[in-house]
């Protein structure tokens, strides 16, 4: 089960060479979907246009949940790159992994936590500037202090435990998600017979993780809303 992983140093920096392949590729992914389902925009929309239509009015649909549009509307284009995004991200690694001398390739990029906390100190890191982009340094600054100033420690630990329960979550169900797979395809496709018992099983749960990598992505697109509107919102 264990794999290696390939990495690379630059200028005295470690990185992951298959994180940054399946990076790339789900980036590419989500821009090709953009840009087809947005080059030939029409009335009577085809299935592209439609598709993209339902994810833009999705993500309004949670952005109107958490603030009012007047405040969250800025975030729109944002909330619709991560759903897509870390959607198409949890779904690469679903039906197989690519494994090659010992080093594990192919795979979910969120199925890594170094890729799930990075977006999440991203999306954190967003709410910050935005609250003194909006509020000002001064207002915004108070808001740590409320309703008494022993709070300020409070408001950083809980901080730091937003940042980490948003990247950890997306990690953990993913990653479990492809182990689980593994185990499948390595403890049941032993011979004729292992193979026929393990199409059952790797269906169900594919689909399964399936449904998973849906939620994930409309969770994490959820809690960036609602992190932003905490710091954005004047009646927060």
């Amino acid at each position: 089960m264990a794999h290696g992983a390939p990495l690379i140093d630059i200028f005295g920096l470690t990185f992951n060479k298959a994180n940054m392949l399946m990076i790339t590729i789900a980036s590419a992914i989500v821009f090709i979907i953009a840009v087809l389902s947005t080059r030939k925009l029409a009335m009577k929309p085809s299935g592209m246009q439609n598709f993209m239509e339902w994810v833009m009015d999705f993500v309004k649909g949670i952005i109107n949940s958490t603030m009012d549009w007047k405040d969250g509307g800025r975030f729109h284009v944002l909330g619709i790159t991560l759903m897509m995004y870390v959607f198409v991200a949890n779904m690469l690694g679903l039906p197989f992994s690519v494994t090659y001398d010992g080093v594990l390739w192919w795979k979910s990029p969120t199925a890594d936590p170094v890729v799930t906390m990075t977006l999440a100190v991203m999306v954190v890191g967003l709410s910050h500037y935005y609250g003194v982009k909006l509020k000002g340094t001064a207002e915004y600054g108070k808001e740590f202090f409320k309703p008494f100033w022993f709070m300020f420690p409070i408001k950083l630990i809980e901080e730091f435990a937003n940042t980490l329960t948003l990247g950890l979550r997306l990690y953990g169900n993913i990653y479990a998600g492809e182990i689980l797979l593994s185990l499948l395809a390595a403890g049941l496709a032993t011979g004729v017979g292992g193979h026929l018992a393990a199409i059952v099983p790797m269906l169900a749960w594919q689909g399964f993780s399936l449904f998973v990598g849906a939620i994930q992505a409309f969770i994490f697109t959820m809690l960036t809303m609602v992190y932003l509107s905490h710091k954005v919102s004047h009646d927060h």
